[in-house]
């Protein structure tokens, strides 16, 4: 018997949000994982807040649905709110009831801001990795260090020197005239049309013969992003540098941590990273990492932290000699180090940052962080069997 084509439905739903997810979706356990997270940090979320005033974003909600939006790809916060109004799943997972409203998307970022810092972002993490659950999974004797560039959000063109003025006629429509300057008089219809010679937003720019440096100019749209290339045979671009300590039993991200683009960061990042993870560490650590990391100074500073340098060694010059690498455990790092390209890898495609859409180095590094912790979630349904 054929169904008929009705046109409205039932005014009113008796299935309970809880029931319209399947038992076995991995967000299930995601969301276990977080929401046991989120409740350790409960006394560090009421520091943060007043006991009087307009109540805000829970930090709960917030931290959920932000961790949502770097699982599923959503571009912006705009189309976050578009897709939690009539996704039932996204509203289950941040913990709205199916007639609650979903916020303004200018003052879920007012509140993201102001919540997710580089701090909070690293606690997120920390108390990810803390879970029951979580903790067997982690190895505290074995890592892996390594950096990638993450583009900003930010063009070439923006990148000009540092001493040049503005010029006075690099003017919007709608501001107003610069002082000491005198308004030209309306064309009439007779007069022929003449070209602007205000400078535009996209106007063409010819780069060639142009030298260009950190030392001599600067971005004017992101000004903490640096002209680097991490490759001889790649084009420098403005970018930062994100950096991930992993451990080498399952590749869950530990620490991470986003700088300025340099060609020491990756070396400074390695330490403050292991020495964040394990201060004062008594143990014998490995720390593997490829050629890039082979400098005299970083090892000896390793070894001066009781950490074995299982760094691969470069062709010429190398400071890993043969008692680092006649043991078995230096072969098996170097196999182990490289499942830290997966994660990277992750965050561009998924988690979107392969082009950071936040300016500054803090905001970047703060999304920088938590898109990590969100590659940990995305991972733990299949480690833990869920």
């Amino acid at each position: 018997m054929r169904g008929t084509d009705e046109t409205s439905g039932s005014l009113f739903s008796y299935v309970d949000l809880e029931e319209r997810i399947p038992p076995h979706h991995p967000l299930r356990k995601i969301r276990q994982v977080v929401n046991d997270a989120l409740a350790s940090l409960d006394a560090e979320f009421e520091v943060l807040y007043t006991d009087f005033g307009r109540p805000s974003i829970p930090p709960e909600r917030l931290i959920r649905a932000s961790l949502l939006q770097i699982l599923f790809s959503v571009r912006s916060e705009r189309q976050l709110m578009e897709q939690m109004d009539y996704n039932l799943m996204f509203r289950w997972f941040v913990g709205l009831g199916i007639d609650d409203p979903v916020w303004v998307p200018t003052v879920f970022t007012k509140n993201r801001d102001r919540l997710l810092t580089t701090d909070m972002s690293r606690k997120v993490m920390a108390a990810i990795l803390a879970h029951r659950e979580v903790a067997p999974l982690l190895s505290d004797e074995h890592f892996s260090v390594d950096g990638t560039l993450i583009k900003a959000w930010a063009s070439m063109k923006s990148f000009q020197p540092k001493a040049e003025a503005t010029p006075p006629d690099d003017e919007r429509p709608g501001d107003p005239p610069a002082l000491n300057t005198t308004l030209e008089p309306a064309p009439s219809e007779t007069d022929p049309m003449h070209h602007d010679s205000r400078r535009h937003c996209n106007a063409e720019v010819d780069f060639k013969g142009e030298k260009r440096s950190n030392t001599t100019h600067a971005s004017v749209t992101d000004p903490d992003a640096r002209l680097y290339k991490k490759s001889p045979g790649a084009g420098a671009m403005l970018c930062f540098m994100g950096h991930t300590l992993m451990e080498n039993r399952n590749g869950l991200v530990v620490q991470g941590d986003l700088t300025q683009a340099d060609g020491h960061a990756e070396r400074k990042a390695a330490l403050d990273m292991i020495h964040r993870h394990s201060p004062g560490s008594t143990r014998q650590l490995t720390l593997g990492a490829d050629k890039g990391y082979d400098a005299a100074g970083f090892v000896s500073d390793l070894r001066q932290a009781c950490v074995t340098p299982h760094v691969a060694q470069k062709s010429r010059y190398s400071a890993i000699d043969g008692r680092t690498t006649r043991h078995e455990g230096y072969a098996l790092s170097q196999k182990h180090r490289k499942k830290i390209e997966e994660p990277f890898g992750w965050a561009k495609t998924v988690g979107g940052m392969a082009q950071t859409m936040y300016r500054g180095v803090e905001c970047v590094r703060s999304r920088f962080i938590l898109t990590m912790a969100a590659n940990n979630l995305a991972r733990l349904p299949r480690l833990l069997g869920a």
